[in-house]
Order: structure tokens, then sequence, then C-alpha cells
């Protein structure tokens, strides 16, 4: 028989990680853009990193922190992880990943951790590799800088609210969320079209790995809306991520955002599969 077990990856597991995670660059942006920078120490990770064995061999992984996240991880490996996440009790905002895995993940877990505020069943993940032939960039939109952090926090948790359904400003008063807007600010992955002092359109490029990367936040103020922003801003970001951060651009969207998916595919973004969202 097969022999299998679950533990919290060290340090040392790190070349064995990455290869799991390479497997899927696109699938995987999120989970490797954090371990590429932090390692697997959880402190510096901002959470743990589970393996699951089978034979000894690393076979999937799990992130646990924030988010719990799903990684190369079939029915075993998911009930594996199931076991694990019950042990430890619900310490996450959401559960996010690939859908058929995030999918099994919440049934197993729902008797004790729900019930859910919302449940994203079906997320369609989208990349493209070229710059739109349909949809020029708006010549406008650009990086946001350091100095403009005041004009676009109130854009970015507009958004997040927007699109969650609460505010990244409770809790902890939104010191956890101002601090990660001033970091993409920072490095430059932060993107505005300002017209009069005002955010018109805004997006960022979240997670970042040498192979691909991940669109996120895409906003237009509601009193702009139904002209053409989120096509020619999406066009002018992925520009920018094509040139200077990674080959291959990807997103997932709500599968009820009909007409967010259908800019997106003007832009030049094809369906590739689906992501599952579980928000507490």
């Amino acid at each position: 028989m097969t022999q299998t077990t679950t533990r919290v990856l060290e340090p040392s597991d790190l070349d064995a990680a990455l290869e799991i995670l390479g497997r899927d660059p696109v699938e995987n942006a999120f989970v490797t853009s954090r371990v590429q920078i932090a390692g697997l120490d959880p402190w510096r990770l901002g959470g743990e990193m589970w393996g699951f064995y089978a034979d000894g061999e690393l076979r999937s992984l799990c992130y646990a922190g924030a988010n719990l996240v799903p990684v190369c991880a079939g029915p075993d490996a998911v009930r594996a992880f199931a076991d694990r996440a019950r042990r430890t009790g619900r310490r996450c905002s959401s559960i996010v990943g690939p859908a058929t895995a995030t999918r099994l993940l919440w049934q197993l877990l729902e008797p004790s951790w729900g019930p859910a505020r919302d449940v994203r069943s079906h997320q369609p993940l989208m990349v493209t590799e070229q710059r739109s032939a349909e949809v020029a960039p708006d010549p406008l939109v650009r990086r946001v800088r350091k100095e403009e952090m005041d004009l676009i926090m109130p854009a970015c948790v507009a958004m997040f609210t927007e699109e969650v359904g609460i505010s990244p400003m409770a809790g902890d008063g939104g010191l956890l969320y101002q601090a990660r807007v001033a970091e993409l600010v920072a490095t430059g992955r932060s993107f505005a079209r300002v017209e009069d002092g005002k955010v018109v359109f805004k997006a960022e490029i979240g997670a970042v790995t040498s192979r691909a990367c991940q669109i996120q936040g895409v906003w237009v103020d509601p009193e702009f809306r139904g002209r053409g922003h989120s096509e020619t801003g999406m066009a002018a970001v992925v520009a920018y991520a094509l040139g200077d951060v990674a080959p291959v651009v990807s997103l997932y969207v709500n599968d009820f955002n009909a007409a967010a998916r259908a800019s997106y595919r003007r832009v030049g973004f094809r369906e590739v599969g689906a992501f599952m969202s579980v928000l507490f």
C-alpha cells in the first residue's frame, strides 16, 4: 500500500517545493511568488507550507496563511490537507485555488468550518502572452507614484469592498491592506488613469514570477463606467506587464461577471482553467 503523510515544510525543502510549484507556473503564480520572495520560513512566508508525501516523495503542497491554497493536489492530498486543517482550526480568511481541488477541500471542511460568507465556485482563469490586437492601450494609464498613496487608497478600498463584500479597513484599521498597497506602489506594480485628481481606472500586478504574473484589483470609478476604460486600461497594464514583468499575464474573474469576461477577451485573454474561492 502507498504510505502517505503530511508535514510542515522547512527551509531545507525549498528546492522540492519549487519543483512542485513549477509544474503549472500560471495556476501557481500566487504561491510561487510568495515562496520565491520569502522561502519556506513561516514567519517570513506569512503562513505554513504543508507538504503531502506519498512513499516518501513530495507530491503536493498547501499554503496555509491568510488564504488556504491547495497546489497540484489530487484527491488523496486534498483529504490529507483537510484533515490537517480541521486539526489546526480555521486561521484563514479564504480558501482559494484550482476549482476541482478547492471544491473537494471545501466539501470536507464545510461541516466544521462552515458556513462561508460567500462561495464563488467557478472563476475562469484567463491568460495572454501578447498585447491586444483589438484594443489600443490607454496612453494615460501610468504607474502610481509613491507620493500618491492618498490618491490611490480610496480607489483600492472601494474596489475591495465592492468585490469582496467587506471593507479591508475593518479589523486592524486597514494597516495590513495599506502596507500591501504601498508595496505594490513602491515596486511599480500599481497602475491608474487619473483625471483632475481622481482615479478613473486602476489595476495592480499582484503575484509576480519570472514565468508568469497575475493582474488583480481591476476597477473603474462608477461615474466613468460604460466608456471603455476597463478595456483600454487593461490593454495598457498588459503591455506594461509583458514588457517589464513576465512572458505570461493571467487573471481570474467571477463567472457571473459577463461584462468583465467579455472585456478581457477583447483585450486578448483566453480561458484556460478555473479557480474557486470560499470567503469567510
